[in-house]
This record gives structure tokens, C-alpha cells and sequence, in this order.
């Protein structure tokens, strides 16, 4: 059933206005400058970029001061920072704030890949509640007039829940939103994502906005889930993953008289999928990388669609944009298939224990220097 259009209901972060109340979800390898720019086509909202780690930047790692460059197009801009040192964190910050670089920055505690937890970091930070709060504030400070928002999940377990705190925590802090991704680090991206804990945190913290984020997988998800929980604006994540156009479908679900209207039949899937390509090669700089990097995206345009098994196969293989053409030349039209192409994609799993430092329990403070160990976690993974 698809949900009548809600009223826009515009999403305020700090000074900026995001006219559509929906966000895209940093992901390690998909939100580089050619995905967003793609997205950002067929709808508005807030398009973050790949999780940057803190340390990286602040070290002027080559591959990540390409990663927090924006198009002249984009904008806001927006990056997405990762650490668990207070005073990495600040100093990425500052050097985004001073080199103009953001109008929007995010700070990751999400993150559930057991090499970052087993360090302290990601979803397992938020549980030392005094060192969470330290990285916000002086992040805030450093900040200045660019609004730092944070994202997180419900906690370490159902027996370790820190979204309250940490939410609370935050706005005190001075942070302009909070996002919740309504699984434990412990459930990763298996079952389904608890839509209450959201509504529990939206009546937590009342004086900055509270996004969503879990289990978006269609227009009509957000519009249900913003009518359930109270929250003031959506984050996707796994639900775009080769359907761009799905930010088309939230704007227009959102009552944004300008959104692109989708009829996602074969011939549309097709021509959204060879304009990713195009922009990768842009972005790369390479026309042999950028095509490497649209491969894994196949499976997920063409999930649901009459597409075979051999043509499958030869897109996973395309060097160059000529081929990408020629295959897809030799595929013929079809209409939307429905359900088959709707639904999860994307990594699932099933629930993991949460891989942790020992001793991590037994407190919920943590002296604020920063251990070797704990640094450990500052490696690139996906955001949670």
C-alpha cells in the first residue's frame, strides 16, 4: 500500500534547512562524490560523505583528502568524521572548519565491525559516557558556526543500552541533531531495526532534531516511521543501494512538488546505472577504476529485473564505459517487477556477541587519554 503524501515538513540543522527531511547514510565505499551527485538528481536532502577517520585527515592522508572533496554541485556539503581521541577529533574539525571544506559535519559512533569495537571505538564508545561527551563538546567548540550532528545505535547489547544517555549527552553538548540507528552493535544488520527506540529518544531529547535511521527501504517506510516515532527526519542507508532514485520517491512521498517522478522500468534502471558508471570515471579520474568500482553495484540495480545470468556477469566484468554501453544495448525494456526489487539489500547477517577491550563493562568512564589500544579503532570501515 502506498502511503498518501505527508506534508513537507523541512528538517533544521543548526542554520542550514534541508527542505526534504531525509538524509543519506555515509557507507564506506558507495557515498563517494559520484554516488551523491547521482542521488541528489532525482531528489534533496542531506548527502553525507564516506566515513572519514579522524586521524587520517588530521595526518593529510592522500586518499582521504580525496575523499572530503566536494563537487561545485553539491551542497550543503557534508562530512562524516570518525575517532575516539577528543583531541584528533577537534583537530580534523578545525582543519575542515578553517579549509572550508564542510557546511555540515557528522560524527560517527555506530559503527559495528568488531576490529573497531574490540578497540573501543564505534558503537562500543558511547558506553564510556564521559569520553563521548568530551569528543562532542570540544568537536562542537572546534566546529564554530558548522553544525556537528551525531549518529549512534541503541548500544553495545539489549543489556548495554547508551542511546539515551548518549543523546542526551550530545545535546547538552551542543550537538545540532542526533540520529539513531535502532540496532545494538550486537544485532549488526540482522532482524529488524526497533522503531521505538527512536520514539523513546525523540521524548529524550527535545531541543534539537531526532532522525531515524533502520530498515528505510521504501518511501512509504519513512513516511511510517516519522508518523510513529515522532522523529523529524529519516536516514537511508542500505535502502538506496542501487535504486538512487529512491530519494525521487521520499521528496515526492514528503509532498515536494518538484520530485522526480520514478517509473523504474527496465530502460530507467539501465540508463541510472550507466549515469553511476559515468560519474565514477569522473570521480577516479580513471575510466579503468571507475568502472571496477560501478561492478559492485550490479546486483543491486538489477535485483528483481529480467536480467540474466550471463549479462550479469560480463557488467561485472566492464573496464570501460563502451562495454558498459554495448552490454546494456542488448538488454531490452521491461515494466517496474514489483516486489522482487523492493525489500533489504545489502549486507544482513545475524547478531554477533559485540567484540570488546577487556574489562569494557565494568565502567562507563574511561581515563580521557586516549590509550594505544584504543586508537587501534581508527581504521576506515563503514558507519553503522
Amino acid at each position: 500500500m502506498t502511503l498518501a503524501p505527508a506534508p513537507v515538513r523541512p528538517l533544521q540543522i543548526g542554520p542550514l534547512r534541508i527542505d526534504v527531511p531525509v538524509v543519506l547514510a555515509p557507507m564506506a565505499g558507495i557515498t563517494n562524490t559520484a554516488f551523491r551527485r547521482l542521488c541528489r538528481e532525482y531528489g534533496a536532502g542531506l548527502y553525507v560523505s564516506e566515513m572519514i577517520t579522524s586521524r587520517a585527515l588530521v595526518e593529510r592522508n592522500a586518499i582521504t583528502m580525496r575523499l572530503i572533496q566536494h563537487h561545485e554541485s553539491e551542497t550543503p556539503r557534508s562530512i562524516q568524521l570518525y575517532g575516539v581521541d577528543p583531541g584528533t577529533i577537534s583537530e580534523a574539525v578545525r582543519i575542515i572548519v578553517a579549509e572550508d571544506r564542510a557546511d555540515h559535519i557528522d560524527l560517527n559512533f555506530g559503527c559495528p565491525v568488531p576490529k573497531v569495537t574490540r578497540k573501543g571505538g564505534g558503537a562500543a564508545l558511547p558506553w564510556k559516557i564521559g569520553l563521548f561527551s568530551e569528543i562532542v563538546e570540544r568537536a562542537v567548540k572546534a566546529a564554530g558556526d558548522i553544525p556537528l550532528t551525531v549518529k549512534m545505535r541503541k548500544g553495545i547489547s539489549k543489556d548495554h543500552l547508551t542511546f539515551l544517555d548518549a543523546g542526551r549527552a550530545a545535546e547538552d553538548a551542543g550537538a545540532a541533531a542526533v540520529a539513531l540507528h535502532a540496532r545494538t552493535a550486537g544485532e549488526y544488520y540482522s532482524g529488524h531495526a526497533d522503531w521505538s527506540a527512536i520514539g523513546e529518544l525523540k521524548q529524550a531529547v527535545t531541543s534539537i532534531p531526532v532522525l531515524g535511521n533502520g530498515d528505510i527501504w521504501s518511501a512509504d517506510d519513512a513516511v511510517r516511521m516519522m508518523a510513529e516515532t515522532g522523529c523529524d527526519g529519516v536516514v537511508v542507508g542500505r535502502g538506496c543501494l542501487g535504486r538512487p532514485w529512491l530519494f525521487g520517491e521520499l521528496a515526492g512521498a514528503f509532498g515536494d512538488e518538484n520530485a522526480v517522478q520514478v517509473d523504474a522500468t527496465l530502460g530507467f534502471v539501465k540508463d541510472a546505472f550507466r549515469r553511476h558508471a559515468e560519474l565514477l570515471v569522473e570521480f577516479f579520474e580513471d575510466e579503468d577504476r571507475g568502472c571496477k568500482d560501478i561492478r559492485k553495484h550490479v546486483a543491486w540495480y538489477f535485483k528483481g529485473y529480467p536480467v540474466g545470468g550471463d549479462i550479469r556477469s560480463a557488467l561485472a566484468r566492464v573496464s570501460t564505459l563502451q562495454e558498459v554501453d554495448d552490454i546494456l544495448g542488448a538488454l531490452g525494456d521491461a515494466p517496474y517487477p514489483g516486489a522482487p526489487a523492493e525489500g533489504q539489500r545489502g549486507r544482513a547477517g545475524t547478531p554477533k556477541r559485540t567484540a570488546l577491550p577487556d574489562g569494557w563493562l565494568d565502567s562507563r568512564e574511561v581515563a580521557a587519554e586516549v590509550t594505544d589500544m584504543m586508537r587501534g579503532a581508527e581504521v576506515e570501515n563503514s558507519g553503522g
